[in-house]
């Protein structure tokens, strides 16, 4: 253990159990003492039972007949004093140690390696400040995996951050340094459906694009900017899609002022975990050519609004129009619509 409060506990923890066994062992002669000034003729065991059943407050019969004898009933409070005191220190510093070990860093790292090394399919979140968070309580409500890389300091010093909405077990926040290649490739970058690089710094995001795409190629990542004119470069960075929280906050705010049953709608989707959002399902490559139509476009659970074909987007497409591989299908759904849509879809 080269932890030094792992080290502190260890060795308290003998120190109790060091005085415990001395208890034991100073009680088992004092009581064989006590019964032989009597005229006893109690074992060795017999008073080695005795100093452990007063130990452990059972409550058993003595084994050594104390009545009548004042200094043995002292001597045997003291046993017990003593004996409680040091299983206390014992257990005390025994559960401080399991938990320091449960939570040290270096194994709760661990853990969480090994838990991303079986995920795939999965999205990182690299920054988990109030963008972040938001990022995955939306991931975490919609049913999909996610790990987040932010440093430790941000981590421990804004708890709430990083808990976004999720229970404890959810929680997948890995303290390291996302502009560094290799930690994003140990967040599972090469099996990662998608990067949010959404830190509070415009050059750290710019970086985080340009390492994700240049490892991953094939990855989708989409980048915060603060100042819109570092969208461009973020653009040539290899970011799919740039998104600046100041500026459509602006127009947010707008659209509060003079739409705001039409932006009540869209709070209503965002702000309850079962309502319906906007999802894009792909046709699979194999799907085999079939009408719109013979999809069922409306159900309990989702509701289909357009279909971009060719780089062309129809909305409320007709029953005539093709589903072709490749295509992708717009709908309003619930998590389980969206599910059912991408089983549709399948080949």
């Amino acid at each position: 253990m080269s932890n030094p409060t792992h080290r502190a506990l260890a060795h308290n923890l003998m120190l109790a159990a060091a005085g415990l066994l001395a208890v034991h062992v100073i009680g088992t002669v004092g009581f064989l003492v006590i019964d032989a000034s009597r005229g006893g003729s109690a074992s060795a065991f017999d008073a080695f039972y005795m100093t452990f059943i007063t130990v452990a407050t059972i409550g058993y019969a003595e084994t050594i007949d104390l009545s009548g004898s004042v200094w043995g009933r002292v001597f045997n409070v003291g046993v017990a004093l003593a004996g409680i005191g040091a299983v206390w220190v014992m257990f005390s510093n025994f559960t401080a140690l399991l938990l320091a070990r449960a939570l040290d860093p270096a194994r709760m790292r661990a853990r969480l390696l090994k838990e991303v090394s079986r995920m795939n399919g999965h999205y990182i979140i690299c920054g988990l400040g109030r963008i972040g968070s938001g990022i995955a309580r939306e991931l975490e409500a919609t049913g999909h995996t996610w790990v987040a890389i932010d440093p430790l300091q941000a981590v421990t010093e804004n708890p709430q951050q990083s808990q976004p909405g999720a229970s404890q077990d959810s929680r997948r926040v890995l303290a390291d340094d996302a502009t560094d290649d290799q930690v994003l490739l140990s967040a599972g970058l090469e099996r990662a459906a998608g990067v949010f690089a959404v830190t509070g710094d415009d050059s750290k995001n710019l970086l985080i694009s340009l390492s994700a795409k240049q490892l991953s190629p094939k990855v989708r990542v989409v980048t915060r900017v603060h100042d819109v004119a570092n969208v461009a470069k973020c653009r040539r960075a290899g970011a799919d899609e740039i998104v600046s929280p100041d500026f459509t906050g602006a127009l947010r705010l707008a659209g509060a002022m003079l739409q705001p049953h039409a932006t009540g709608f869209l709070d209503e989707l965002l702000h309850r975990g079962d309502a319906m959002r906007v999802v894009d399902v792909a046709v699979a490559p194999g799907f085999k050519t079939r009408p719109v139509g013979d999809l069922q476009l409306r159900a309990a659970e989702y509701l289909v609004v357009g279909l971009r074909r060719e780089g062309q987007l129809q909305l409320n497409p007709e029953p005539d129009m093709l589903l072709t591989p490749g295509s992708v299908l717009i709908a309003m759904a619930t998590p389980a619509g969206a599910a059912e849509l991408r089983q549709l879809l399948r080949a």
